[in-house]
């Protein structure tokens, strides 16, 4: 191998080269081990975008990672664990397997019945189709999914229905004084805290269909959640109260996805409420913040600080492309990635 280790491209190098390559190249004084700077070298190398320039790594980080593959502690890396970083660790972030999540763009937060524009945030669920369509157009997911709110006529969550369940106690607000957008509480074990919104998304009326003009790709997933009338559902994953989950993890999981690209309405409510759940199963998970909107500006901001302390991103939906072909490597997910096998391995 020639040139220099801080140039060395990982997407040609992992296709041509061979793992005892790729340690060699490191291990600057051939002692068979990795000590901290000579990771360090290999880490500039890995994190670094399309345009080949590097993302500078904290000690912090630099630090959490190698301990994660120094297993036994002695302050290196010798060939042996070299195999994990190798196979678990440096493959996944050059050649991920990338999914994108298309949240609830349906015709009743648009234009219908809970139309985001009348929420404090007043922004305009309509804005999310064009930039999500032109991700789908440019971009080659593994998986696409689309998520649909999907109630029954006697939901719980519909402020129309408060009279049909009793409130507990501890209810702030009582069912005749409760208006929309109020937060209540119903008498079971243990007492479900529930918002009250309007009518939204019945089970095959027109609010529930997507909007027309977002694009539907070929093979992709759909996902019903909130089909229990007696359990709200934010969450891709799980309903509020995780009494059940929807199957996707494990559909995830048996098509090796590592990461997941969410969108869709809305941004501090069912998108956040996924992102939650996402990175708590494990994925590399980045919001994309132009193909999102919302309801309330302060939850919007608490749902980004959430996922950028939690080792996820929030990027802009044109730098999506190069982050799925692997040329664009970010250390705050690959810091993620080191997490979840470390993790796993406790």
């Amino acid at each position: 191998m020639t040139g220099s280790t801080n140039r060395i491209d990982f997407v040609n190098f992992i296709c041509t080269c061979s793992m005892d390559a790729c340690f060699a190249a490191f291990d600057k004084d051939c002692d068979g081990k990795l000590n901290l700077e000579e990771f360090w070298a290999l880490c500039r190398a890995l994190f670094r975008n399309s345009k080949g320039e590097t993302y500078e790594i904290d000690s912090d980080t630099l630090e959490k990672i190698f301990n994660v593959f120094d297993k036994n502690q002695d302050r290196s890396i010798d060939r042996d664990e070299f195999i994990t970083c190798w196979n678990l660790w440096i493959k996944t972030i050059v050649k991920p397997v990338s999914a994108a999540l298309i949240i609830d763009v349906q015709n009743d937060f648009i234009t219908g019945s809970l139309n985001i524009t009348n929420c404090p945030a007043k922004h305009h669920g309509e804005d999310v189709i064009q930039p999500i369509n032109n991700l789908l157009e440019t971009v080659e997911f593994e998986t696409v999914v689309y998520s649909y709110d999907w109630h029954p006529n006697d939901h719980v969550s519909f402020i129309d229905n408060i009279s049909l369940r009793k409130l507990h106690q501890s209810s702030p607000i009582s069912a005749e004084n409760a208006k929309v957008y109020d937060t209540v509480v119903f008498d079971r074990e243990p007492p479900m805290v529930q918002k009250l919104w309007p009518r939204h998304c019945v089970q095959n009326t027109w609010g529930s269909d997507l909007h027309k003009d977002l694009k539907v790709v070929e093979n992709s997933t759909k996902i019903y959640k909130g089909t229990n009338p007696d359990v709200d559902s934010y969450s891709l994953f799980w309903d509020n109260q995780k009494l059940t989950d929807t199957k996707l993890d494990s559909m995830l999981k048996s098509r090796n996805i590592t990461d997941l690209y969410l969108c869709g309405l809305a941004y501090d409510v069912c998108v956040a409420s996924t992102a939650k759940d996402a990175i708590a199963s494990g994925y590399r998970t980045i919001l994309l913040d132009d193909c999102c909107r919302g309801v309330d500006l302060l939850d919007i901001e608490k749902t980004k600080n959430f996922i950028r302390e939690n080792h996820g991103l929030v990027v802009d939906s044109s730098q999506v492309k190069d982050m799925v072909e692997g040329n664009d490597r970010r250390p705050e997910l690959g810091l993620k990635l080191a997490l979840e096998l470390q993790h796993k391995r406790q």
